[in-house]
């Protein structure tokens, strides 16, 4: 119960120390959470807000599956072969510490301003941490849980289901937890570089013009959707998914 009421407790703190502040530094450059509300109100009226959101949802999303989809099933694939591990164990290295904005402009050169590019550039940043935290995973089965489902003789689709599946399942989700977090920020950057709208873009526009209270208004938008993800879906999955080790214990 006390964990849910600070847990309560904590966004509204956020915005009384924001309030505050704005009050002990009053200047239009710092605005208030109030005025930033009516900016979102005013932005999403005239239709642009919701527009920009919906793109950088859209390229999200996409490069979040595609990203998903590669590195799980190259994480398993050298978290189960040793020679395809050692083979490739440089090429992530590289992949890990390649910095994104490289990936980018270079992207960017060959493919053109556009959504392709963005989002293979996104693809090639994440792909790595993914393929990394699934064949820990990987590495981290129980060796005696398998050998009992292969004593009870049970179907390969059974053991998968029953077996390496619940027990790979938090590594999946710290993937995605981390992948959203990571994907969200390496969007918004690439399309400050060059896109043709989104809510990077729309913030590098206002930059341009010091429109601070609108650069917080995106801003504030999309965090708002980024909690939406994380206690409306990410949230309820893992407490589906895990809900095994609470019977368990």
């Amino acid at each position: 119960m006390r964990r849910q009421v600070l847990e309560a407790l904590s966004l509204p703190l956020l915005l009384l120390l924001w309030q505050a502040l704005a009050m002990i530094f009053s200047h239009r450059l710092f605005p208030t959470p109030v005025a930033v509300t009516q900016e979102i109100w005013l932005l999403a009226s005239e239709g642009r807000l919701l527009a920009d959101l919906a793109k950088t949802l859209l390229r999200a999303g996409a490069a979040f599956v595609l990203a998903m989809g590669l590195g799980i099933a190259l994480g398993i694939v050298l978290g189960r072969t040793a020679w395809a591990d050692r083979l490739f164990s440089a090429w992530l290295v590289v992949g890990l510490n390649l910095p994104a904005i490289i990936v980018a402009i270079v992207l960017y050169i060959w493919l053109g301003l556009t959504d392709l590019a963005l989002i293979v550039a996104v693809v090639v940043n994440k792909v790595p941490l993914v393929i990394v935290t699934i064949r820990e995973g990987v590495r981290s089965l129980s060796p005696d849980y398998d050998e009992l489902a292969r004593a009870l003789r049970l179907p390969f689709r059974r053991r998968l289901r029953l077996v390496a599946v619940p027990q790979l399942m938090p590594f999946v989700l710290a993937a995605a937890r981390t992948g959203l977090s990571l994907i969200w920020k390496i969007v918004l950057v690439f399309e400050v570089l060059g896109s043709d709208g989104g809510v990077g873009y729309r913030v590098g526009v206002m930059f341009q013009f010091f429109d601070v209270t609108g650069i917080i208004a995106y801003t504030a938008s999309f965090i708002l959707v980024v909690l939406a993800c994380e206690y409306g879906v990410l949230l309820p999955a893992e407490r589906r998914v895990l809900a095994w080790r609470a019977d368990r214990a």
